[in-house]
């Protein structure tokens, strides 16, 4: 299996080459194209039923995914996520990773998708109380809105990262949430919740967040009159 990124890193989409029995499992509507010799099948995937329940009903995701294999001739995918931004992909070796539910694209491998209840944290976090935890042998791929950063924590080291700013978080990193400077910076500052991670592992960030530029657009857009 080979890929590559095109119209990085403003829309980027990523181009998946199958070769014969090869296959890779995508969000539902992540799909472009398909080129050459490709088969589609529309299942539950990722864990069985149990966890498709879970991601339906507590985390918001489709019971449902398209697995895309390569065929006699073998074939290309073309994939792409609903926002702007860039695409990466991370090997799984037996660990876990939790992604944002609307950033996950596709993955390929012997690999489990389930809910990670975050509780309190996860609800202030990202205004969610389930991201997407991914784990198993083989690989993910997942979008951000805007530019997508990689920052690899030494053990011990501390980031403080902006709540929504957040995209993965590899399971070796620890974190918490809390409240941004004191509280005339927490209420008035504009930055209120944030995560504060320590390594060792990575954490994930994009440069753009959609909650403000839905407030900015609806400044733009008419008001309802009675």
């Amino acid at each position: 299996m080979k890929w590559s990124k095109a119209h990085s890193p403003a829309f980027t989409t990523i181009k998946i080459r199958l070769e014969p029995g090869e296959s890779i499992v995508a969000e539902p509507g992540a799909m472009i194209t398909t080129i050459g010799d490709i088969e589609v099948k529309t299942g539950i995937k990722g864990g069985g039923l149990g966890s498709a329940l879970k991601r339906a009903f507590l985390g918001g995701e489709s019971m449902f995914m398209n697995e895309y294999i390569g065929g006699t001739r073998g074939g290309e995918i073309w994939l792409a996520p609903p926002l702007p931004g860039d695409i990466t992909y991370v090997e799984l070796k037996g660990n876990s990773i939790s992604v944002q539910d609307t950033a996950f694209i596709a993955y390929h491998g012997n690999i489990k998708v389930d809910t990670a209840f975050r509780g309190f944290r996860g609800l202030l976090a990202e205004g969610e109380i389930f991201w997407l935890k991914i784990s198993g042998t083989g690989g993910v791929w997942f979008g951000s809105y805007g530019g997508l950063d990689e920052i690899n924590l030494n053990p011990g080291e501390k980031i403080i990262i902006d709540n929504f700013h957040a995209v993965a978080i590899e399971e070796t990193v620890k974190w918490k949430v809390k409240k941004f400077g004191g509280w005339k910076t927490f209420f008035l500052g504009g930055e209120g919740i944030v995560i504060e991670a320590t390594g060792p592992g990575k954490v994930f960030i994009q440069s753009r967040v959609l909650p403000e530029f839905a407030r900015l657009l609806a400044k733009f857009l008419p008001t309802k009159r009675d």
